[in-house]
């Protein structure tokens, strides 16, 4: 552990990485297949907290073209990312890691309260915690729940997980000729509006000097190494 870069990581996974080949629902073999992931890293002694989207669930957008009440909106995805949660701790359960869900919403029968100093404390114990309900408030996407409570539990680094291996200025599947950014600032982020994060996530992260590392999550190879201060993928700093 001692060659370790980052020590405590907040991991922000989508909820399209629970889904199945349809892109739609939750997948236990995928389910498996990231908390296999995560126990990897957990293996490695880092402490580990992580929030998931609610894609695979539950599209705001789809609501919202129909003229659905945006907050409606908004807390029927943070529901979903519950549901999401509840899977990922199962699977991470059943691997022998110890886990907590913890929801900015209240849910007492299901998940615990968001509690700033429990949930350092459960990673201190070297529990992973996983973050449900993003912020409890709409209008804030899950990418801004991830910066906060990477800012609030004091990670080394919020670690974006992807499909791909890092930030492009073009789509990589569609472009060949696209260039891969190795390091970029917030401000670069910002001012190419390249989709790493939403500006509310990319601001915070920005006025608290928090790195965002974006990742390949299905490189086997990819987590282990940034985690040891390996060049990989694109980091995203002051």
């Amino acid at each position: 552990m001692t060659d370790l870069t980052y020590r405590r990581i907040l991991l922000k996974l989508s909820g399209e990485s629970l889904a199945g080949p349809d892109g739609f629902g939750i997948d236990p073999l995928q389910a498996e297949a990231i908390a296999q992931r995560v126990k990897d890293v957990y293996q490695m002694g880092v402490e580990v907290a992580i929030v998931i989207g609610a894609g695979n669930l539950w599209r705001g957008k789809q609501g919202l073209d129909r003229g659905m009440d945006r907050a409606t909106a908004d807390y029927m995805g943070m529901l979903a990312t519950v549901m999401n949660a509840m899977a990922l701790m199962d699977a991470l359960e059943r691997m022998g890691v110890y886990t907590r869900v913890q929801s900015a919403i209240e849910m007492r029968a299901v998940a615990e309260p968001y509690i700033r100093r429990r949930a350092i404390r459960h990673l201190e114990k070297k529990r992973v915690v996983i973050f449900g309900a993003g912020t409890g408030n709409p209008f804030f996407s899950t990418d801004t729940a991830a910066a906060l409570r990477a800012i609030e539990i004091d990670a080394d680094v919020l670690i974006k997980a992807t499909k791909v291996d890092g930030v492009y200025d073009a789509d990589p599947k569609k472009n060949p000729a696209a260039k891969k950014f190795d390091h970029l600032s917030y401000i670069d982020v910002l001012n190419l509006r390249l989709e790493v994060m939403d500006s509310t996530a990319i601001s915070l992260c920005m006025d608290n000097t928090l790195p965002i590392l974006v990742v390949n999550l299905w490189d086997p190879q990819a987590l282990e190494k940034a985690l040891h201060g390996q060049k990989v993928g694109t980091l995203v700093s002051a």
